[in-house]
């Protein structure tokens, strides 16, 4: 039997090399067939002219050179670069009895140290280990790595590519772009790497990785850049690098080299159903890490700017609505009281285009750009106010607290799906909740205002029988929305009753006929949607754009 399967894979590989060679030559001379004059008579019939190799083809017994070599660059490299081992005492939770052995029995001296600290004497804690990458930025002992790698040790310690070990120190932590600072105390300066600009960097840069991979300590990878500025929803500060590079699981907190030998990333995160490298990896560009790193090897926390403001993207709707040829910047769509906006320099309804130089192309790009600025800066921010480009100056607060780290994250968005978090708070009882803060009995509806209808919502005057009926709050001033009807352009982006319209198109509303008549003024200059500024009953304020039909 396996004589006949040889024979027959013997035969199928010499029908396939016959296959090859019929073919190879009719496809070759494809390639360079032209049409062939008629000989001249009395003259021979030229014989066809073979194919000639491309000159781009390496001649036989030469491979092909790939990038130059970059062993002479990781070798000044891999002394720098360092691996983090962390250890953690966990208390365990388990309360079984110890089993019982008859006294005298050859396993009792085991049971008695195994189960050491059962039956009220304490469960044994258990030790929990983990290992990451990170790099030497100074030769006193400085060292950065991702937060995620040291989170809740109880112990750190260095091993450097020499075989030493030393225990480390925690300088400072930051989680919204997971990096952190150790110190290590050695007896002799250690070999450091500088901090590039990772601006510099293009898509197709070549950059190298050394790293922890799995333990296996010392680890050189080379790719590319596949790209920039991805945003992976790890943070408010999303800026990543996204690289092809081997990154595996143990690379976290190690570096990404340029061609230099100068760090441009530092490695954080992979995607990876299997949990190993598919050549998707990202690091925090150095454009982002190297303030924080020098905020807390300074002071051993950041401090960041703070401007403020609640903002949103700017959609195409959006930019209709405002007239803007392309939708860009951030939209502002509330101011915090108490920051550092305090004269009205940036109002609601503005969209911010530009801060202190640097072009806000969509709205994640605010948050970072304000984080970046020294607290007590004062900056120029172009805005987009009533159509009109102008500029305004401001100084930065700092961002000292997560309360207040929220304040500049977006609201949610008209575009976005409705969630449980987006939905009013009394729309279980269809927007009619309001018994907050008054003892006053709802009145029945036949003495609530005679309310006008638009784009499919009843209106009425903001007075006090609405205000008691939806529990809004006694500083919000517009029109109230008393009832929405299903299926219109109003329901489409989730206004609901009890929702009050303070602005359209940026002028504020104070009836019913305001509302309709700036509608039909939107109608009749063309725009196809009205961007109106919604408060909820609390007074938190979100634009919406509603088709106009």
């Amino acid at each position: 039997m396996g004589s006949h399967r040889s024979s027959f894979t013997r035969a199928a590989a010499l029908a396939l090399s016959s296959a090859l060679v019929l073919t190879a030559p009719f496809t070759a001379m494809a390639q360079v067939a032209k049409p062939i004059a008629p000989p001249a008579a009395g003259t021979a019939t030229p014989l066809p002219v073979p194919p000639q190799p491309s000159p781009s083809i390496a001649p036989p017994g030469r491979a092909v050179q790939g990038p130059d070599s970059v062993a002479d660059l990781a070798a000044g490299l891999l002394d720098a670069v360092v691996n983090i081992s962390t250890s953690q005492n966990v208390k365990t939770d388990d309360d079984a009895p110890m089993p019982k052995v008859p006294q005298g029995s050859p396993f009792q001296d085991f049971f008695d140290e195994f189960f050491k600290g059962q039956n009220g004497q304490g469960a044994p804690g258990r030790k929990v280990e983990s290992l990451g990458s990170g790099f030497v930025i100074d030769p006193t002992g400085y060292i950065v790595t991702n937060n995620h790698v040291i989170e809740g040790a109880d112990d750190i310690e260095v091993n450097f590519a020499n075989g030493s070990k030393l225990k480390a120190k925690l300088i400072g932590t930051d989680t919204k772009t997971d990096l952190a600072v150790l110190k290590v105390e050695p007896k002799k300066p250690l070999t450091a790497v500088p901090l590039g600009d990772s601006r510099a960097m293009r898509i197709g840069d070549w950059v190298m990785a050394i790293g922890n991979p799995f333990g296996l300590g010392g680890t050189v990878t080379v790719g590319i850049i596949s790209a920039r500025g991805r945003n992976i929803n790890a943070g408010p500060y999303d800026n990543f690098i996204q690289t092809d590079a081997a990154i595996n699981r143990g690379n976290s907190g190690g570096p990404l080299f340029n061609m230099k030998g100068e760090v441009i990333g530092i490695n954080t995160a992979i995607i990876s159903p299997s949990g190993g490298s598919i050549g998707i990896g990202f690091s925090v560009p150095t454009e982002l890490a190297s303030n924080v790193i020098t905020q807390l090897k300074d002071f051993g926390e950041t401090r960041r700017g703070w401007l403020g403001v609640r903002i949103q993207p700017v959609t195409d709707d959006i930019a209709e609505s405002l007239g803007m040829d392309t939708p860009r910047g951030a939209l502002v769509a509330g101011i915090i009281e108490g920051g550092p906006i305090s004269k009205g320099e940036i109002k609601t309804g503005d969209v911010i285009t530009k801060f202190d130089g640097r072009d806000v192309a969509e709205m994640r790009d605010l948050p970072r750009v304000v984080a970046e600025s020294p607290v007590g800066k004062a900056v120029d921010v172009i805005v987009i106010r009533d159509g009109k480009e102008m500029t305004v100056q401001v100084t930065l607060g700092r961002l000292e607290d997560a309360d207040v780290a929220n304040a500049e994250t977006a609201p949610t968005s008209d575009d976005a799906p409705a969630t449980s978090e987006d939905a009013p708070d009394d729309q279980s009882d269809g927007g009619k909740g309001g018994q907050e803060g008054t003892d006053q009995a709802e009145p029945p509806a036949a003495e609530l205002p005679k309310s006008d209808e638009v784009l499919g919502m009843k209106l009425a005057l903001l007075e006090a029988p609405n205000r008691r009926s939806f529990g809004i709050a006694d500083d919000i001033e517009g029109v109230v929305i008393t009832d929405v009807a299903k299926g219109s352009a109003a329901a489409e982006r989730r206004i609901t009753a009890g929702d009050v319209i303070v602005e359209i198109g940026q002028e504020a509303m104070k009836t019913p006929e305001d509302v309709t008549a700036r509608i039909e003024e939107l109608k009749a200059d063309g725009r196809r949607n009205a961007l109106l500024m919604i408060s909820n009953k609390t007074g938190e304020l979100r634009f919406v754009t509603v088709r106009i039909e």
